[in-house]
């Protein structure tokens, strides 16, 4: 048989033969998801579990045969092999991708593994087609009667695909309405051991996309130097909360073969349909065990991460009499006791490794709470010694093991000292055993908070809301978070959550938490110290900004409130319920900044601030409104003046009775300033033309009378919001009559 032919032969049965005949469950990785082709593929038989298994277990075994034979033939030109492997025995053939293997073959060119690798798992949540048809054709996976109802959210815009030579990967936190298009790496993938739920966590990580812009909502923290990411946030956040669970005595490792059906509650519950009867909190397993299970599905923790974790916990532990697991430099102890020999996949251990040394500089290094004395030299030593672990992976193994293992020594007797060093200057006698610069620790706390919402709707909070605060208090020891510290963290969590849900409801939480932040008086002595000493050097727009805490985290909050509410008639046209709310918050986070020493002699008061707000959105609508009519001006009969008094004279009536109810809640006379400034600004406006009007025109009878009606209305306004015995006082003081009357 010729080289053609046979290859022709291989395609036929690896490409083909198996959608004939494997059930949807077997070849699907994300059956909830609808998965787009060029051809719609042929519906598959149904089968029975315990059939499908074994179908997949006979087609595994056929494809290895078949690899092999191309691999070991005269086909391919040269194999080279992946890093660490010497012959085929030491690639996992099921992770190489068939149709790169194909497509070296037929061009009689080499094959890089890796490259093949690489394309299987870039290719892997789409099912297999034969390049033909229209690219307006899908093909979903799922079945529509058990799908449940379509999401609320309108779906993402489709990016615009530019073909380009190199794709630049997106990170996970950036912006939904990108046109870039994701590209995965062998470098995302964790840990190949566990594929069916690692795709899962990533499947779910594709979902969470972010249907507003909260770009705006920065936190006041300087950037991470290490250039950690938010996934690198979570997974540490994930860690710390076992080795603190760990202290209560309550963790175990679960056994691989624990499960028989790989799905979780999670994929569960997609599949459900509706009909079905919501599975009730109790099938949950019981406990501490239960509730972290739901804490690594919240936080998109694989199986084979938490299990390496636990382990390398528990190990770690060992030995160590009288010690508590959240005494324990967690990022040291797990880079003591997780071998490589743990990971399937050489680039997902250097990147996990790479993960626990960045978290160690940045968490006893850079922004410490507490100085290191001897002019930082052992800051000094301990960064060379983490750049020699890492440095050890690019040498021969022998020789780079034996140099990990003196510097992992050398690098405990520098970095216990410095994790051990009063994390609050002796302010509360405890000792931080994790890292005493707050920055890194607020951080992996806003991520354990982020964990409250549910993976399927993020403007939900997850039935196990409470529980899960409760356990999240067993990290404060470890992180330094005080209640102060927590309600503030959770504030600033749920409202930037509204920012990018909208969910009224969880604004209305994120209210209630700011109430909840103690005052100044209501402090203890030893918090009052202890967030005194929390500070952090941020760049903006004036320079660099010396911020407490407080202000890290409040004035965001505010500063995006502040943006809203100074534009109302814009943020706020349809006379949205959620403007109240959010004066709300802008004046609770404003109470609890003014407290701060660095604000509190501003003589800025909540009727000020209140009119601020007024004379900025009035300002912007009535230029708004002055710019539609020089517009249109040409085009009317009447002169602009006249038409731009009757304009006015609606935008008064609507922020009169729309806007001015709930301002008048913080300002009572907050309907007269916003009275006065529109009749203010009408007037620079009209003063020109009534300069110049010195005999009866046709211009003058247009703009008198709908200026003497504006005016008229302006008084009534400003009659309405004080009281009878002031309004002339108000007048006098505030406005300069028009005498449109006196002219005439």
């Amino acid at each position: 048989m010729g080289k053609q032919k046979l290859l022709e032969r291989l395609v036929t049965v690896v490409e083909h033969r198996v959608l004939d005949d494997l059930d949807e469950t077997v070849y699907c990785k994300f059956p909830f998801y609808l998965m787009v082709s060029d051809l719609p593929l042929k519906p598959p038989i149904a089968m029975d579990e315990e059939n499908a298994v074994e179908l997949l277990q006979r087609y595994r075994r056929d494809r290895r045969v078949l690899l092999s034979f191309l691999l070991s033939g005269s086909l391919i030109k040269k194999v080279i092999m992946p890093p660490g492997a010497v012959s085929l025995d030491d690639v996992d053939l099921d992770q190489v991708s068939i149709d790169h293997v194909l497509n070296c073959a037929k061009k009689g060119g080499m094959l890089e593994l890796s490259e093949a690798i690489r394309d299987y798992h870039d290719n892997t949540g789409f099912p297999p087609t034969n390049n033909t048809g229209s690219t307006d054709e899908f093909f979903v996976v799922t079945n529509p009667e058990s799908s449940g109802s379509p999401p609320r959210r309108a779906p993402p815009p489709i990016p615009v695909y530019t073909p380009s030579p190199i794709m630049p990967s997106l990170s996970k936190s950036q912006s939904l309405h990108s046109t870039q298009l994701q590209e995965l790496s062998v470098d995302d993938i964790d840990d190949f051991e566990d594929e069916d739920d690692e795709e899962e966590v990533d499947s779910l990580r594709i979902s969470r996309r972010n249907p507003n812009d909260a770009s705006d909502l920065v936190l006041g923290l300087p950037p991470l130097a290490t250039g950690i990411t938010d996934d690198d946030l979570r997974e540490t956040a994930y860690e710390i909360l076992l080795a603190s669970a760990g202290a209560a005595g309550g963790l175990i490792v679960p056994s691989r073969e624990k499960k028989k059906d790989k799905r979780s509650k999670l994929m569960r519950k997609l599949a459900r349909s509706k009909s079905d009867h919501v599975e009730p909190q109790s099938q949950r397993a019981p406990g501490l065990a239960g509730l972290l299970e739901s804490m690594r599905v919240q936080l998109e923790i694989s199986e084979a991460m938490d299990i390496r974790t636990r382990q390398g916990l528990l190990h770690a532990l060992a030995g160590k009499v009288g010690k508590r697991m959240d005494t324990l430099l967690v990022p040291l102890e797990l880079l003591c006791c997780i071998s490589r020999t743990e990971f399937s996949d050489m680039k997902a251990y250097l990147r996990w490794q790479k993960r626990q040394l960045n978290m160690l500089e940045e968490g006893l290094i850079n922004h410490p709470a507490v100085g290191f004395g001897e002019s930082g030299r052992k800051a000094s030593e301990m960064r060379v010694l983490l750049m020699k672990i890492e440095e050890s992976e690019s040498l021969p193994s022998s020789t780079g093991e034996l140099q990990r293992t003196e510097c992992l020594r050398s690098l405990r007797e520098i970095s216990i000292p410095l994790a051990e060093r009063p994390a609050r200057g002796d302010l509360t006698g405890e000792v931080c055993h994790w890292a005493d610069g707050y920055h890194l620790n607020v951080r992996l706390y806003e991520k354990l908070l982020f964990s409250v919402f549910d993976v399927l709707d993020e403007g939900k909070l997850t039935e196990e809301v409470e529980e899960i605060l409760e356990l999240l208090k067993s990290t404060w020891r470890v992180l330094g978070i005080t209640e102060t510290i927590h309600y503030t963290c959770y504030a600033w969590v749920l409202f930037r959550q509204f920012v990018i849900t909208g969910e009224q409801g969880i604004l209305q939480l994120a209210i209630e938490h700011l109430r909840k932040i103690p005052l100044k008086e209501q402090r203890g002595p030893q918090e009052r110290l202890h967030l005194k000493s929390l500070r952090s050097k941020v760049e903006g727009e004036e320079g660099f900004q010396d911020l407490n805490f407080l202000q890290s985290f409040l004035s965001p909050i505010q500063k995006w409130a502040d943006k809203q509410l100074g534009d109302y008639h814009v943020h706020f046209a349809e006379g949205s319920a959620m403007m109240k709310e959010i004066v709300t918050v802008a004046m609770a986070a404003r109470r609890l900044l003014l407290e701060e020493p660095e604000l509190a002699m501003t003589s800025v008061t909540d009727r000020d601030q209140i009119e601020s707000y007024v004379a900025s959105s009035i300002k912007h609508t009535f230029a708004r409104l002055l710019q539609a009519v020089e517009t249109t001006a040409d085009t009317m009969q009447e002169h602009p003046l006249a038409s731009l008094a009757e304009e006015t004279k609606k935008l008064l009536k609507k922020d009169s009775t729309m806007f001015m109810p709930i301002l008048s809640q913080w300002h009572p006379q907050a309907t007269a300033v916003s009275a006065s400034l529109v009749h203010k600004l009408y007037g620079t406006k009209l003063k020109p033309f009534l300069d110049r009007a010195e005999h009866l025109t046709e211009d003058v009878v247009s703009v008198f009378p709908a200026a003497d009606s504006l005016e008229q209305y302006i008084m009534a306004l400003i009659a309405s919001a004080c009281k009878e015995e002031t309004v002339d006082a108000y007048c006098r003081g505030k406005l300069t009559p028009y005498q449109v009357g006196h002219l005439a």
